[in-house]
């Protein structure tokens, strides 16, 4: 439970009435200093919030309408996702912009030792998260699904957990609240290559920025979250879409290792999840390339292939073309169709994915 002794939220109440009660209980016991906490409120209020079936939210028994779109965001595409897996990630990244507006520097704040020797509570959690772990690898079925999504909750807890010992605010939640605050005007121009390129700050084209991003998911979101004014907030749904977008049907693979990293798992534990699901052993060395470079620089390329889709459709006539191998209409550029100059139009007529996809076959 959590009073004022051991601070720890009670999870084996698993409705929002039970919960409510609880905190309603507990609310007298709390300090001062809890009470005008808005962090500590946002902690109490979530951990009703998140055992509310869909129902209860529809009817909004307990929530505002502000509030109500903040928690439908929360479980929406690749969002929803990493949201369960947000606390997992080991406390939040110092990110910081230097004079080259291309360098985004990092650093994570880790659960330590010392932690688990000092909190008692967090101590038995990590305990009997092993435990847990051990009896969702052999279960199947249902029962796989049910223990999974209970590992989730435990992982979100232990962050909750130090957060109520620690109470402390770092100096790296001052820059990611300067940077999720900061006005991010745009204007992309299209270059003699047909290539796209933004001005801005940060931009999605840049797969430098993309990887700062992902770095630092976890703290961003967290900041964003409801603050619909913000042009952060939009920055980072994009990032969700393009993530989708990019890795989740045609990438499988990586779109795990991205959750994997920011739950904060190693790069080890991620080899041996990987090699579980896949049947794939990639070096840890290999796994740190794709996410640092490889990913990133996917996700870019989707970028600006979206945009130059957007930006011919409705704002400039483009010039389209059929692709004679799978019969879809695809925009007449460089990105979806090779170079061909004895062709009228300057293009095969087969586009590239199509031709790569032959290649693979003929290799085969």
């Amino acid at each position: 439970m959590l009073n004022t002794e051991t601070k720890k939220l009670d999870y084996t109440l698993k409705d929002a009435a039970a919960r409510q009660e609880f905190v309603t209980e507990l609310l007298p016991t709390l300090t001062k200093e809890q009470l005008n906490s808005k962090k500590y409120m946002e902690i109490l209020a979530d951990y009703i919030v998140s055992a509310m079936t869909p129902e209860e939210k529809k009817e909004k028994l307990i929530l505002t309408d502000n509030r109500l779109v903040t928690v439908n965001k929360r479980e929406t595409s690749f969002q929803s996702l990493v949201d369960k897996f947000e606390n997992g990630e080991d406390g939040l990244w110092n990110l910081m912009i230097e004079n080259d507006k291309n360098v985004l520097l990092t650093h994570k704040k880790e659960i330590t030792k010392k932690d688990l020797e000092e909190i008692k509570d967090l101590n038995d959690l990590k305990e009997s998260i092993a435990i847990i772990e051990k009896m969702e690898k052999a279960a199947t079925g249902k029962k796989k699904f049910k223990l999974k999504k209970w590992l989730i909750e435990m992982h979100q807890e232990q962050y909750i957990i130090k957060d109520a010992y620690r109470n402390a605010v770092t100096p790296t939640s001052a820059a990611i609240k300067n940077l999720t605050k900061a006005r991010l005007n745009e204007e992309i121009t299209i270059d003699e290559d047909g290539e796209p390129h933004s001005n801005c700050l940060i931009d999605l084209f840049n797969p430098t920025h993309i990887s700062a991003l992902l770095c630092n998911y976890s703290a961003l979101k967290e900041d964003c979250w409801g603050n619909f004014s913000w042009d952060f907030w939009y920055l980072m749904e994009d990032l969700d879409v393009l993530v989708d977008d990019t890795l989740r049907e045609k990438y499988p693979l990586y779109y795990k290792l991205l959750i994997y990293k920011i739950d904060g798992r190693s790069n080890a534990e991620i080899q041996e999840a990987l090699n579980d699901e896949f049947g794939i052993t990639y070096t840890v060395e290999y796994l740190s390339s794709l996410w640092r470079n490889k990913i990133p620089k996917l996700i870019a390329e989707k970028a600006k292939e979206n945009y130059l889709i957007w930006y011919y459709t409705y704002k400039e006539y483009g010039k389209w073309k059929r692709c004679s191998k799978c019969g879809q209409v695809k925009l007449a550029h460089n990105r979806f169709f090779s170079k061909n100059n004895t062709s009228k139009d300057h293009f095969y007529s087969i586009c590239k994915e199509c031709r790569n996809k032959k290649n693979k076959e003929g290799v085969n």
